[in-house]
């Protein structure tokens, strides 16, 4: 596997070398000094180059950086099922090498370099031409801390992990596992990050980051905390699920109860309570029932 610095020469040199590339840069876990290193690192690099049309049309430069194991052109994906583009602002490269390694090639107009560059706080210049590139602070994952929620997102995020519960529950009930599965992780598991996050952030001063998809999380959360949020994590046996289900609830209880206090939130222990006694009596509910509560 080639080393970092052997990376970094292999990107800036032949930037240097390519008149259509006026300036490098690049961005996040290797610019971020609380990142944990390793291995798997992507190589989140920007060429600002004077056009694109001239890289899309002829792709054979993307040879230099090695044998690619495979890749991925995000816009060109996004064209071909029918969303409106524009190449000529900017095109990426996602690319995985056979020695393991990984480059996310961005090329991007002057344009477009100007409009977002100062607004991800992890971003590092490696090559400036024409001294294009922005004065820029000290690399930070400022931009990835947790935002301090106000009352009313607290609530919000509150009312709807107890009332999507529901749809959880009769999905286990009807049998339709797909449904139920994904009601779990892409409305209720959202609603739990959220208050994971918030408890992590109120205890450092929302100065903090758990990580892309809170992949921080066991970093940041005590054991008996974390055991229970990894329980919440099942198999396609309902009755493992159901298990996940209510370890969710009360790792939420005890979580957005605790961050309420800290924040002088109100909390609706009455949803939290009778959404509970409800799955409950899902859970038990027999299949030829004719109603759910007697």
């Amino acid at each position: 596997m080639r080393t970092e610095k052997e990376m970094y020469d292999l990107i800036v040199g032949f930037a240097q070398r390519d008149e259509r590339i006026r300036a490098v840069y690049m961005n996040g876990s290797r610019t971020n000094s609380n990142a944990q290193k390793d291995i798997f690192q992507d190589y989140d690099i920007v060429y600002v180059v004077t056009e694109t049309a001239s890289f899309i049309n002829d792709d054979k430069w993307i040879k230099v950086f090695g044998d690619l194991l495979m890749i991925q052109e995000p816009e060109k994906n996004d064209s071909l099922v029918g969303m409106k583009m524009n190449f000529d602002r900017s095109y990426a490269y996602l690319m995985l090498f056979n020695d393991g390694n990984r480059i996310d090639l961005s090329l991007e107009t002057k344009e477009v370099m100007l409009e977002g560059y100062l607004k991800d706080s992890l971003t590092v210049p490696l090559l400036d031409k024409d001294h294009i590139l922005p004065a820029i602070s000290f690399p930070s994952d400022e931009s990835y801390w947790i935002k301090k929620p106000s009352e009313a997102q607290f609530m919000s995020c509150c009312n709807d992990f107890w009332w999507c519960l529901q749809n959880v529950g009769k999905g286990i009930w009807r049998d339709e596992l797909p449904y139920a599965k994904q009601m779990f992780e892409q409305v209720i598991r959202g609603h739990l990050d959220e208050i994971v996050s918030w408890w992590v952030g109120i205890r450092y001063d929302f100065q903090i980051s758990t990580g892309k998809m809170g992949k921080n999380f066991q970093k940041y959360l005590p054991e008996p905390y974390w055991s229970l949020y990894a329980g919440t994590y099942s198999n396609s046996d309902y009755e493992n699920f159901w298990d996940s289900i209510f370890i969710a609830c009360q790792l939420f209880q005890v979580l957005a109860i605790e961050t309420a206090e800290e924040l002088s939130f109100s909390y609706p222990i009455e949803d939290a309570t009778n959404m509970t006694e409800f799955l409950n009596k899902v859970r038990t509910l027999p299949k030829d029932a004719d109603k759910v509560f007697k």
